[in-house]
């Protein structure tokens, strides 16, 4: 039976892929203009980002193809990444073309992983055909997953130092306001500081900006939509006021800059007493295996008799 399960799941394998190669469905032509214009937003996204954050040294040139192929077919069939996702790429400099070819890679590599493990037992006929194939799928599930739980992982470790990052800028932006430059100005000033790469990524933003002829409030706001960065957005909401209105915010960007670090300051010293939790559990599940390694004797002394 399984021999003629497998044989119909091939089938239906290459059934599927054949129906998929000669699938030309492109859409309206509103949908194709959507599409296009998607493609050169993103286009001007990735070459605004200097050779500092730019990611193109991490992901191959036929990386970047086969998640091309695979993004245009997924949207073609009116699949999208989630927005979620997109930012967590954004904020790490990759590409929503490299991740997916990079899952697809996981995800063939978890499922000939087991196969190649168990080639032995294989061989020897003490493994069943059927527990690698399950293996295999199951396999093929974790790996396609992984790639995008650990970019959530990193992502968030990596928009935690952007923040810290937005919370000096704003001090520093407040500071050259109070000395009497515009807001222009300001920005420049404050983001030519630091060489890290969340300034670097600010001052990128800034000079595409210029070149474009984009006010660089509303450049710092669709940079804060991008990465799902709030305080970014207020940031570019505070100065939109301050120089369409004249309003004097100096004193608010101090203030937001003070109760940002706060908040960092609160998160730290609550992922802190996490690991401190996390420690105290571990210690105690040592005490438990060191007491049942001293008592283990006389229980077994006393249940022989």
């Amino acid at each position: 039976m399984t021999p003629i399960l497998l044989s119909g799941a091939f089938a239906g394998a290459g059934l599927l892929l054949l129906g998929l190669m000669f699938d030309t469905s492109r859409g309206s032509g509103a949908t194709q203009l959507a599409a296009l214009d998607a493609a050169r937003a993103r286009n001007r996204r990735t070459q605004a980002l200097s050779h500092v954050s730019r990611s193109h040294g991490e992901e191959s040139l036929r990386m970047r193809r086969l998640g091309s192929h695979l993004r245009a077919s997924l949207e073609n069939r009116g699949f999208t990444v989630p927005a979620p996702i997109q930012s967590d790429l954004a904020v790490l400099s990759r590409t929503v073309e490299g991740h997916l070819a990079g899952s697809v890679l996981a995800g063939v590599a978890g499922a000939f992983a087991p196969s190649v493990a168990l080639s032995p037992l294989l061989l020897t006929g003490d493994a069943g055909l059927s527990l690698p194939v399950w293996i295999g799928v199951l396999g093929a599930i974790l790996g396609a997953v992984l790639p995008t739980l650990q970019l959530r992982h990193t992502a968030e470790e990596r928009r935690r130092d952007f923040r810290h990052a937005v919370s000096a800028f704003l001090d520093l932006v407040a500071m050259n306001l109070a000395g009497g430059r515009g807001v222009p100005e300001a920005l420049s000033a404050a983001v030519s500081i630091s060489d890290g790469w969340a300034m670097v990524r600010i001052r990128d933003t800034l000079q595409n900006a210029r070149l474009h002829g984009v006010t660089p409030w509303a450049a710092l706001g669709e940079l804060g939509e991008e990465l799902a960065v709030e305080e970014l957005r207020d940031l570019a909401a505070t100065l939109a006021l301050v120089a369409e209105d004249g309003a004097k915010v100096r004193e608010s960007l101090a203030a937001r800059a003070a109760s940002m670090r706060q908040r960092e300051l609160a998160d730290a010293e609550a992922r802190a007493a996490q690991r401190s939790q996390s420690m105290l559990v571990a210690q105690l599940l040592l005490c438990v295996g060191f007491l049942l390694f001293l008592g283990y004797p006389a229980a077994a002394g006393l249940l022989s008799l």
